[in-house]
């Protein structure tokens, strides 16, 4: 049973339910994750004047934004160096030009990037410039005009870092170790939510009541098996979408290959190096296994090259540098084999010199100085740092194999919002991976630029609209609606033992969505495995009921996993049935092996490209459709005008 030992202090009033007395805290907003776009919000807030916030984090130290970079990770901004012919209209419509995008977030995450990226300079994140102050670009997948930058292999760490500085010179209310678990709304607009107390040994729920919250808790990276996001880092998009925020473009993945026993992208120089690729089976059996697959061994070295470059995988280039990825899922999913990357030899095409590259990556190594021999003594001359992340990391690339899969790297797609990032319920908010913005492509480095942006349009909103007429209804007169959840965490035994059972469950259903609905996605498999999570999900708190207080993050996690798969999953369905095959996916009736690979033959619905797909949950169901994107906006650009009407909308 559960007991009373903990009460977190300031409270503002207690809610007496059954024999307990539950916490509640009074604010204006609440910003749900402690990453990039959360940190970024609750600054915003409180430089606009919005100081009654609060911010509550699952852990401080958790998250993508932390943990997680690439060789030279990148922050994508409007183009700053004297070199290029750059505009707002110009990079609105490359980011537009993703396919399935709508106009007008494309147009304010381009019209806010100078501000948001020169706000993190000011704050010290080190971004290169010349002697004369230009901010040097270069180019990125699916860009134009060399707006990428970056401070190294930890630009969003750096980030981190920077903001939370901030926001602790003001003060802000932490909330540190609170796992959020349900979101409260009243006739479609925001009243509250419920947490978790992990601070207390019996899992203590608390209750926050306020007019707004902003979600930014990452993409739904708890879903996949094979992941390049930081273990700590799971998600909850489950929050919004149980609570009936329509979601946009959820099918829509980026998958490339990283690292798996440290979790990191292998991109870039990784690649360009051009090291041996090895597959081992059971036995320990081990061989060079691309070459098994191409006629020709030069095709192989130049293939693994243009990986560098062409890191995410892509339905459009099977024919070419994606065929890669297809090989490694038949040699990791078919064969049950595991795939390494050995920078300690000589691919067999280079054994007896450079003769079998391409123009293009002779060049490359050529003037990067690397015409030398191993992939490793190629990486220490062009990018140490990228050898020295992984030593730091308990890996010795001088001497040891690097295991690698296909692994999920960011959601492209997400919960639906406007152009302020506020979803279709009133005063909910999303910003970061956790807002879809982005549609089949995006430009590299475009995720770190809309976590600044969503998050500063979400705070603006917030401190310039006009106070609702009606007050809203206070917490304690809905929460009785949500007994469900409030009687799960109170009947958890304080001292019952560990459940392995919630750990399998948990990674079963990773594993299947890796196996089944990644970049190699099987309609047939999908359904059958949808229904399966959904029907878990509907009985969950009737399953576990008899669990202990110990596993409540696990269990929790496990549940959204089954709605946020079956949430993806019929996004995934829909866009299988009337798309077909595009950007991060292929979509195929059975599993490819050995040399089909080859032979797939891809088809899409081009009309889609003008449409993005929603989900939405209501009665124990998911519904999935298409809808007409929003075009890029004529803006009112008359100084007078546009002067006026920002006094108007500032309350100036």
């Amino acid at each position: 049973m559960w007991t009373e030992d903990f009460i977190l202090q300031d409270y503002n009033c207690l809610y007496k339910y059954k024999n307990f007395e539950i916490p509640i805290y009074k604010l204006n907003t609440l910003v749900i994750g402690s990453g990039c776009a959360g940190l970024n919000a609750a600054d915003w807030l409180c430089n606009l004047g919005v100081c009654d916030i609060a911010l509550a984090t699952e852990g401080f130290n958790m998250g993508t934004s932390r943990n997680t970079g690439s060789d030279k990770q990148t922050y994508y901004k409007l183009s700053m160096s004297s070199g290029e012919e750059d505009g707002i209209g110009k990079m609105a419509k490359t980011l537009f030009d993703g396919k399935s995008v709508n106009g007008d977030t494309a147009l304010c995450e381009a019209a806010g990037s100078a501000k948001s990226f020169m706000k993190l300079a000011i704050l010290g994140v080190p971004f290169p410039t010349n002697e004369y102050g230009e901010y040097a670009g270069y180019m990125t997948d699916h860009d134009v005009c060399k707006r990428a930058t970056s401070a190294g292999p930890l630009t969003s760490k750096y980030m981190t870092e920077a903001l939370e500085k901030s926001v602790r010179r003001k003060n802000i209310k932490i909330f540190d170790n609170v796992l959020i678990v349900r979101l409260i709304c009243d006739e479609n607009k925001i009243i509250g939510a419920v947490g978790i107390d992990k601070n207390s040994k019996t899992a203590r729920p608390l209750i926050f009541e306020c007019e707004n919250i902003i979600l930014a808790t990452g993409g739904p990276a708890g879903i996949y098996q094979n992941s390049v996001y930081p273990c700590c880092h799971t998600g909850m998009t489950s929050l919004a979408v149980e609570a009936g925020a329509k979601t946009s473009n959820l099918q829509e993945w980026q998958y490339g290959l990283a690292s798996v026993d440290f979790r990191w992208n292998v991109s870039g120089t990784y690649q360009q190096v051009i090291p041996r690729y090895v597959s081992v089976d059971k036995d320990g059996n081990e061989r060079e296994f691309l070459n098994d697959y191409f006629k020709n061994p030069s095709d192989t070295v130049n293939f693994v090259f243009q990986k560098g470059y062409q890191w995410p995988f892509d339905s459009a280039k099977i024919k070419g540098s994606s065929i890669i990825d297809m090989i490694i899922f038949n040699e990791t999913v078919n064969k049950k084999n595991k795939v390494y990357m050995d920078f300690t030899k000589e691919p067999k095409a280079l054994e007896n010199g450079f003769e079998s590259l391409s123009d293009e990556a002779y060049n490359y190594l050529k003037n990067s100085g690397a015409l030398i021999k191993t992939p490793i003594k190629r990486l220490e001359k062009m990018n140490k740092k990228a050898i020295d992340l992984y030593s730091q990391n308990g890996i010795d690339l001088y001497n040891s194999y690097l295991r690698v899969e296909v692994c999920a790297q960011h959601n492209n797609g997400g919960i639906a919002v406007d152009k302020n990032w506020q979803t279709n319920i009133d005063g909910l908010y999303a910003a970061g991976e956790a807002a879809g913005t982005f549609g089949v492509y995006r430009p590299g480095g475009s995720a770190l630029n809309s976590t600044q942006v969503g998050s500063m349009r979400a705070a603006e909103h917030i401190a310039y609209k006009k106070k609702n007429v009606e007050k809203p209804k206070n917490i304690e007169d809905v929460i009785f609606n949500h007994s469900d959840i409030l009687d799960f965490i109170f009947g958890l035994s304080e001292n019952g033992d560990i459940n392995n059972e919630i750990y399998v469950c948990q990674r079963a259903c990773r594993e299947k969505m890796s196996n089944f609905a990644s970049y190699i996605r099987i309609p047939r498999k999908m359904e059958e495995i949808k229904n399966e999570f959904l029907k878990s999900y509907n009985n969950f708190f009737d399953d576990y009921k008899n669990c202990g207080v110990r596993d409540i993050t696990a269990l929790f996690k496990l549940r959204d996993s089954y709605f946020t798969s079956s949430a993806v999953l019929s996004a995934m369905l829909y866009s299988a049935e009337k798309i077909g095959t595009r950007g991060g996916s292929l979509v195929c009736e059975n599993i490819p092996k050995g040399k089909e690979v080859f032979d797939i033959e891809i088809s899409s619905n081009a009309e889609y490209d003008g449409k993005t797909v929603s989900v939405c949950y209501k009665d124990g169901e998911f519904s999935a459709f298409g809808e007409d994107v929003r075009e890029i906006p004529k803006s009112e650009l008359w100084f007078e005008n546009v002067w006026n009407e920002y006094l108007k909308r500032c309350g100036k």
